[in-house]
Order: structure tokens, then C-alpha cells, then sequence
């Protein structure tokens, strides 16, 4: 560590303490509760906390995550303890202990072989349907505790036809001491839900849970201390501790490793916490200030350490989580030193605070998981898929629904498959997936003389491939110029469509820039910006207008802001382009995006063209002016002086010097059939400006100049330049 990084650690480091400490308030009930949820003693999730506070904040890979117990391995962790012990829970308990530690052992390999990216094969209206089944499960089980009924049983949606008899019965006759954890328990869920409608600094001081364990141990010393009835809670509803906390350890239990039912939890166990886990990262790398990337491999190396480590002292699962590691954000963290104080402050916690946790009863902490499972689940979850696109809806809903009547992983790879079977019916085309799924379809080069990275994807780009563009762009500095072209890229999903936002923020704030281009004639079900594309056939290309896509709007305000008219599809189809050389070969197959002054002189639009035919048809999407011009102009054609260039000249093909400007005939190839009046035409104030001016191809029909820079579709800025320098060459040569 250098003497100046160390310095600055040294710095941060009351503001990391403090982020700790406040991030352990929240960790410490819900680690008590999380814990309980899973049918293992409440002190494991305090453990796992612990224990992955310490390892990953010293091995780990990312900044600022906050690692302990996830509630997506609840559900996992419950049915296993239940099933391999056969009923038997402190058996059961011991059995899944040995599955976290071949679960952490798994994550381990997971990083070496560097399947940091597993998450991008995962749709993400998928793991959002997964999230919420998750959630619901949680709350629909933690309800019953919260009333102060443990002995509720079934599947969730037998536990859900038992809802409205859970509530009769906590109020119910004779049942004061149900009654009174359910009050507990009701207090704590207002307290979770109104905690954010205060609007108090100093009430906000101290998280949402941490007044749930306030109120709740306070009512146990109110009875204790000014009450003469005796504390109506019983004691099978209170949290259980060890006395002595060094005392003996759990063993692990092994001798189901040769059963398929283990090694189905562990499979369980592993994929749940390797996706929280890397999705988690993703997400608090979005929210770091500084703008740092996590190394995902490195982090699941950490995980499956801290794991194995947390397994074999009676600890639960590490996974790094969202909800906390936003709050260390929210805290000013700066670096790893903050999970270690979270995990120190915790330890320190149940080290003093022993009796004062026993104090919790069940209810109160069942109260938070409700709140915590609706929050996965709410039905702005639901709102915000259907904006995206009714498709996603669908998804989202049966992997929701498959996952509640059968088990995660099925529920999550049954989505995987109707994501998959989504993409085939909406495209109508199974054999593009199966025919390009093995193929290349990322290019990538720089583009020389604007030091521009240039990416072009082609057949398709969804969560089955979007890993050989993710490659791509990790390639391409954040503090360069990207251009990411879709223009022959028939079909985009919604994953992808997500990810490349991500990478559009991540740009912009490292001090690049990040343009998408070729998707505006993709049709698209909503206008969210995340919807998915697909590619509009001719005849549809009137349907482009319905939704507009960020370059659309963009170009749709450049044009409002010069007062020019913009019609994303034009009534003139192909303009005059025939009548240009450079099109007379061409065919024209469709024209968009048309900018055009008011009297019609400028022309600034996108168009799609071909030329060849059979297997030697090549497609181009280009970005073209036209400039009308007031007098006769004379019939030429300009371009950089380049290599096919040099092979018109050998051809026959003469090059018309500018004698006068020498400079100007050693950088252009200038052709056409009157040189005396082409020379008139290129007089010193235009030469002079072609000089200073980017190399666009600059070509006269003897009527009009067309002006063309790419043989791609131009990005916002470039499209701007262009009418910029097509308005300015008007006014100097006076057309």
C-alpha cells in the first residue's frame, strides 16, 4: 500500500467505522430472524454475518457489499433442514450445515473458473419472478409467526388458504398469550411500514429494524420493571441463545454425501447464492460514487471461503446483499474496512447484549421478514415488468407461479425456457437462435481518425449471448468514445437492453460517452427504454413512430431546437438519391429519421440501401444530406485520397487538381466530367473550409450536393456535425 493510499485510508476510516455500525443495527435482527425463518438457531445468522464480514472484507473483490445471511436462501435453507432430517430439526440442521460447506466449496471452484458473468445467463424478468416467489414465501410463513403461531405447515399455497384463520385465532378466546405476540408483532410491521412516512433526521438516525428490537425489548422491561402482571409472552416464542457462545460447536453431519437429495440442496443452495451474490455486486457497483468495478471471480472465491468457514462453526450461507450494502453507500463507505466493522460491531452486539436479545420475541422479528418479503414482492414489482413489455409480464408471472409450485431451482430454469420459447414466438424464427447461438456476432475495431471504438452485433443479442458483448465492452476504456451499432442485429431482449444501460451510465461517468445506434427501426411494446427490439419488416416501418428510441427523441430535439421539421417515417420515401452516383447501383430500400429545414433545402436523414445481389448483396444503413442548392452546380464527386482512390486513377480515372492548392489535391480525389468549371466551383473560401473540416463524401447532381461521412448510421453528435457542415458549406459557397 503506497504512502498516499494508505493516508487515504486512514481517513476514510471513521466514516467506514460509522457505516459499519449503523449497517450492523440492521444486521443484527435480521440475521435473528433470517436465521429462524431457515429452521436453524437464531446465533447461525449472526455467524454467517460475522464470519463473511471478516473473510470478505479481507479477500474479497468488491468495495463496497456487505456480506451475511440473503433472504433468497431462506426458502433453500428451510426445506432442507425439514427434509434431510426427516422431521428431525436439530438432525436436519446438522445435514444442511454440511451442505453450506460443499455449497461454499462449489462457489470457490465458481471463481477460479471464472464464472463471475454466471448472472448473465439468468433473464431478468426471470430472476425478478424468482425474487418475488422468494418473497412471497417468506411473508406467507413468517405471517403465522408473526400472529404467534409456530405450528403452521404446508406449502404456500396451503398456508395462504390459512391466512384469515390465523388472525381469528391469535384474537380468538382464551389465547392472551398469542394475543399478546400478535399485537408485538402487528406494532412491529407499523413501525416497518410507517418508519419511512417520519420525516425526522434524528429518527431516521437509527434503521427501520433496529426500533422494532427497541420497542420489542422495551415492552419485555416495562413488564419487568412497572408492571405488576407477569410478561404475557411465552417463552417458545422468545429468541434461544447458547449461554455460553465459545462454548461446543455443531458438527456437521456428512454421511448424506453420497445421497441425491444432499446434493440437490446443495446445487439449491449454491445457484440461489451465487446469483444474489453477483447480482447484488453488479447493483452496488451502479451505486458507487467513485465508479469502481467489483471482481466478480474474486468476490465468489471470498463467498465460497467465507461459506465453507461460516458452515463449519454452525454459521448460515454468506451471500452479499443488496439492502445493506445500499445503506453502507448511503452511509459514505469508501472501501471493504466498512463489512469488517458491520461484522465487529455484530460480534461486539451479541457479546454484550446477550440478555437484551433474548428479550426479542419471534413475532417482532417475523414482522420485519414480512415487510422484508413484501417489499420483494410488492405489486410495483408487477407494475414496473408490465411497463416494460407485456412479454416480460408473462415471464415474469410463470416463473413466479412455477417456482411456488415447485421448488427455485425448477422455478428459475422453467423461466429460463419460456424466456427462451418468448424470443422464438416473438421473432418467429427458432432457426436463427439454434443457427447463430455458436457463432460470432460481436466486431469491434477503432475507428482511426476520431479515436472512436466502433462495435457492431449481429443475428441477435439476448441473455444466451450477451457475454461475448459484455467481453467487448470491459475491453474499451470508460473514458472513451463508444459507438455500439444494433443496425444488423435483427432481435435485442430485455436483458440486454438492461445491461446496456448500465454500461451507458458507467461511461458517462468515468467521462466517456456511449451511443447506441440502429435500433430505430425495431419495433418495440412499450416505451420503456429497456423493451424489447425487434426488427420491422418494410412494410411495418410506418409502426417505427409509436415509440421512439433515445436516439429518436434526441434527434427529434436537435431538429425542434434549429427549427427544422423531424418525421421519424418520411411520405418521401427515397427522396432523390437515384439521381446521385453514389446510389445509382443502389437499391434504396427505406428512408427515416428525416430532419428537413422548413423550406426544404436541408435534408439530414437515415437510410437503408443494398447493392449486389445473391450471396454478394451487402445491406448498408447510412446517414445521408442532401442541400438543394438556388444556381446550377457542377456534375463532380470529392473523397479522401485513399487506396481505391489510387486504383481510379490507374484506371483511367483522372484526379482534378486544384493547382493553387496543392495541399487540398495531395489529401482529396476530386473527379468529373467539366474540370474547368469544378475548379471555378472549388474556390479558395471553400477549399479552406474542406480543409478545416472533417472528410466527409461530397458529390453534386448538378441540382443538389449530397453529403455523407460513415458507411454506418451516424450517431446524435455525428448527425449533428453533419447538418451543421452541410448549413455552413451552403452559406460559403453561396448556393
Amino acid at each position: 500500500m503506497s504512502n498516499a493510499l494508505s493516508a487515504s485510508w486512514f481517513k476514510a476510516l471513521p466514516a467506514n467505522m460509522f457505516s459499519g455500525f449503523v449497517v450492523s443495527l440492521i444486521a443484527l435482527p435480521l440475521g435473528l430472524g433470517l436465521a429462524i425463518a431457515s429452521g436453524m438457531p437464531p446465533i447461525s445468522g449472526i455467524i454467517g454475518a460475522v464470519v463473511g464480514g471478516t473473510v470478505v472484507a479481507v479477500l474479497g473483490g468488491s468495495h463496497l457489499t456487505i456480506t451475511g445471511p440473503g433472504n433468497g436462501l431462506v426458502v433453500v435453507l428451510l426445506g432442507a433442514v425439514y427434509t434431510l432430517g426427516g422431521g428431525d430439526l436439530t438432525q436436519g440442521y446438522l445435514f444442511t450445515l454440511a451442505a453450506i460447506i460443499c455449497s461454499g466449496g462449489l462457489l470457490l471452484v465458481f471463481g477460479f473458473l471464472r464464472l463471475g458473468g454466471l448472472s448473465e445467463f439468468f433473464p431478468a424478468s426471470a430472476i425478478q419472478g424468482m425474487l418475488a416467489a422468494i418473497g412471497l414465501t417468506i411473508l406467507i410463513k413468517q405471517w403465522f409467526v408473526m400472529f404467534g403461531d409456530m405450528g403452521a405447515q404446508g406449502d404456500f399455497f396451503s398456508l395462504l388458504q390459512q391466512v384469515p384463520d390465523s388472525v381469528s385465532k391469535a384474537f380468538g378466546a382464551n389465547r392472551e398469550t398469542q394475543m399478546a405476540g400478535a399485537i408485538v408483532g402487528l406494532v412491529s410491521l407499523l413501525i416497518m411500514v410507517g418508519y419511512s412516512k417520519i420525516r425526522s433526521r434524528v429518527f431516521h438516525l437509527v434503521p427501520a429494524p433496529m426500533w422494532v428490537v427497541l420497542f420489542a425489548v422495551g415492552v419485555s422491561y416495562y413488564y419487568e420493571l412497572f408492571s405488576e402482571s407477569a410478561y404475557p409472552i411465552p417463552v417458545e416464542l422468545m429468541i434461544q441463545i447458547p449461554e455460553n457462545l465459545f462454548g461446543e460447536l455443531p458438527v456437521p453431519d456428512f454421511s448424506l454425501l453420497n445421497s441425491m437429495a444432499f446434493w440437490g440442496v446443495v446445487f439449491s443452495i449454491t445457484l440461489i447464492a451465487s446469483i444474489e451474490s453477483l447480482l447484488s455486486i453488479k447493483a452496488v457497483d451502479k451505486l458507487d460514487p467513485d465508479k469502481r468495478r467489483s471482481n466478480a471471480n474474486k468476490d465468489l472465491k471470498a463467498l465460497g471461503i467465507a461459506t465453507i468457514a461460516s458452515g463449519f462453526v454452525g454459521g448460515m450461507n454468506v451471500v452479499t446483499v443488496i439492502a445493506r450494502s445500499s445503506v453502507n453507500v448511503n452511509n459514505k463507505a469508501t472501501n471493504r474496512s466498512a463489512n469488517f466493522f458491520h461484522a465487529l460491531f455484530l460480534f461486539l452486539s451479541v457479546l454484550v447484549f446477550q440478555e437484551q436479545i433474548k428479550r426479542i420475541p419471534l413475532p417482532a422479528l417475523a414482522a420485519i421478514l414480512v415487510y422484508t418479503g413484501y417489499k420483494l414482492a410488492s405489486p410495483d414489482t408487477l407494475k414496473q415488468v408490465y411497463t416494460v413489455g407485456k412479454e416480460q409480464l408473462f415471464i415474469f408471472v410463470i416463473t413466479l407461479v412455477s417456482t411456488l409450485l415447485t421448488n427455485l431451482i425448477t422455478g428459475i430454469f422453467i423461466g429460463v425456457l419460456i424466456t427462451f420459447l418468448t424470443h422464438v414466438f416473438v421473432t418467429k424464427s427458432l432457426w436463427r437462435f439454434l443457427r447463430n447461438i455458436l457463432k460470432p456476432n460481436v466486431l469491434m475495431f477503432m475507428e482511426p481518425e476520431k479515436k472512436t471504438y466502433y462495435i457492431s452485433v449481429t443475428h441477435f443479442c439476448s441473455f444466451l449471448n450477451f457475454y461475448k458483448l459484455k467481453d467487448k465492452l470491459d475491453a474499451v476504456p470508460q473514458n472513451q468514445h463508444l459507438v455500439l451499432d444494433f443496425s444488423f442485429c435483427p432481435f435485442v431482449d430485455h436483458s440486454a437492453m438492461e445491461n446496456l444501460s448500465n454500461y451507458q451510465v458507467l461511461f458517462e461517468r468515468k467521462g466517456g460517452s456511449f451511443e447506441l445506434i440502429g435500433l430505430d427501426i425495431h419495433q418495440a411494446d412499450s416505451a420503456h427504454p429497456f423493451a424489447m427490439r425487434k426488427l420491422i419488416s418494410l412494410p411495418k416501418i410506418r409502426f417505427i413512430q409509436r415509440f421512439l428510441t433515445n436516439r429518436q427523441e434526441q434527434l427529434k430535439s436537435l431538429a425542434e431546437d434549429s427549427e427544422w421539421v423531424y418525421e421519424a417515417t418520411p411520405k418521401k420515401k427515397k427522396l432523390s438519391l437515384s439521381t446521385h452516383i453514389y446510389f445509382d447501383a443502389k437499391t434504396v430500400e427505406r428512408v427515416y429519421n428525416l430532419c428537413e429545414s422548413n423550406d426544404g433545402t436541408f435534408r439530414v436523414f437515415d437510410v437503408d440501401y443494398s447493392e449486389g445481389a445473391f450471396i454478394a448483396k451487402e445491406n448498408v444503413r447510412s446517414s445521408v444530406m442532401l442541400i438543394r442548392s438556388s444556381r446550377p452546380l457542377p456534375q463532380f464527386r470529392l473523397d479522401r485520397e485513399g487506396l481505391i482512390e489510387k486504383i481510379y486513377h490507374l484506371a483511367g480515372f483522372d484526379d482534378i487538381n486544384l493547382h493553387n492548392h496543392p495541399d487540398f489535391s495531395k489529401r482529396f480525389y476530386l473527379m468529373g466530367d467539366d474540370p474547368k468549371q469544378i475548379r471555378t466551383f472549388f474556390n479558395d473560401a471553400i477549399v479552406g473550409f474542406l480543409l478545416e473540416s472533417p472528410d466527409y463524401h461530397l458529390e453534386s447532381n448538378g441540382k443538389e450536393l449530397l453529403i455523407q461521412h460513415y458507411t454506418r448510421l451516424a450517431t446524435v453528435r455525428e448527425f449533428e456535425q453533419l447538418r451543421v457542415f452541410g448549413v455552413a458549406l451552403k452559406k460559403i459557397a453561396a448556393l
